[in-house]
């Protein structure tokens, strides 16, 4: 995993919307959502599944704008399992209070879908006996980059909102690349799964098959008319992935996206096929010999709009990576 990528990740998330969102905001520096003002509801996805994510969240999603992350809990007769740790201890708390509203079972996992801090700085917060599961490449960037990380955070999540105090915490349990677990909580599995690469390189994704529920951390930022970022690149890997994962999910199931409420395996099919005319667009571009700035100009695929930051998302980051990524080869 580049040391970089988690840089480029929040300042997309935070810096860059703030701009397509309008100069005012941009000049404030604020944030596009504030972790300590977020505030978090439950959804019973089935029995012992609940899905977490910010009160406004269905709301931002069908603006075509970014939601604070969601989360979930799993719960079985012996132990439960939160997906998620979130930006900081005030998120955590509040995730962890829904949870005991649900449960007295011990929270004997916690379970990280990639190294980025809102999903993963709440770790340090969570009691001894929980175990952290983490992909290997995700602990290793935590171990090796946290407070470049966290001075990046600051400078664009803002001071006071509970990031200064983070230290690593990383995963008990390790999942290897292109590795499989399964975690019994009695009654209930979890399955954790390394599909390829999908955002990070690091990425997990967190399924229950007796409900056929799925998390995905921001391999999936949100449903239509949110795009994938390729925040790192690997256009063709990132849309081999998704598609593994369509593959994979019977028709009936739902997907906890990273950013948003829960979604159908159907609403998965609106970033594959965005990613496959990317694609076959540059890659046109890239046969007829023109420069990126060329490709920029042919490859402006207005049906894929609507999303608050497709002017910046496609032209600015995922149309470079696709090209770079094409001319490489």
């Amino acid at each position: 995993m580049h040391p970089s990528f988690l840089r480029r990740a929040l300042l997309s998330l935070l810096v860059l919307p703030c701009l397509a969102l309008g100069p005012a905001l941009a000049t404030a520096q604020e944030p596009v959502w504030d972790g300590n003002k977020v505030q978090m509801r439950s959804e019973q996805l089935a029995p012992g599944v609940y899905a977490f994510y910010a009160d406004d969240a269905q709301a931002l999603n069908a603006q075509g704008k970014a939601a604070a992350t969601s989360a979930g809990l799993v719960v079985g007769s012996r132990a439960s399992l939160l997906v998620e740790t979130m930006l900081n201890q005030r998120l955590l708390g509040q995730v962890q209070a829904l949870s005991a509203q649900h449960t007295r079972a011990p929270l004997a996992y916690a379970v990280n879908t990639s190294a980025h801090g809102d999903h993963s700085y709440g770790n340090m917060y969570l009691p001894a006996s929980t175990r952290i599961v983490q992909h290997a490449a995700t602990s290793r960037y935590v171990q090796q980059h946290l407070q470049e990380d966290k001075a990046f955070m600051l400078k664009n999540f803002g001071a006071g909102r509970g990031i200064e105090p983070i230290v690593a915490r990383t995963g008990d349990i390790l999942v290897p690349a292109g590795g499989r677990l399964t975690l019994d909580l009695g009654g209930i599995a979890v399955e954790l799964i390394d599909f390829g690469f999908a955002q990070t390189g690091g990425d997990l994704f967190v399924w229950e098959p007796a409900s056929k529920v799925m998390w995905t951390g921001n391999a999936v930022v949100a449903g239509k008319p949110a795009l994938p970022w390729l925040l790192d690149g690997h256009l063709a890997e990132t849309l081999a992935t998704l598609r593994k994962v369509y593959d994979f999910l019977p028709p009936d199931a739902r997907i906890v996206p990273g950013h948003g409420v829960a979604i159908g395996r159907e609403d998965l099919r609106w970033s594959i096929d965005y990613l496959a005319a990317v694609q076959a667009q540059v890659q046109a571009a890239v046969a007829q010999g023109l420069t990126l700035e060329q490709t920029l100009a042919q490859v402006r695929m207005p049906e894929f709009r609507g999303y608050a930051l497709f002017d910046w998302v496609h032209p600015a980051l995922n149309v470079p990576a696709a090209y770079r990524d094409l001319t490489s080869k």
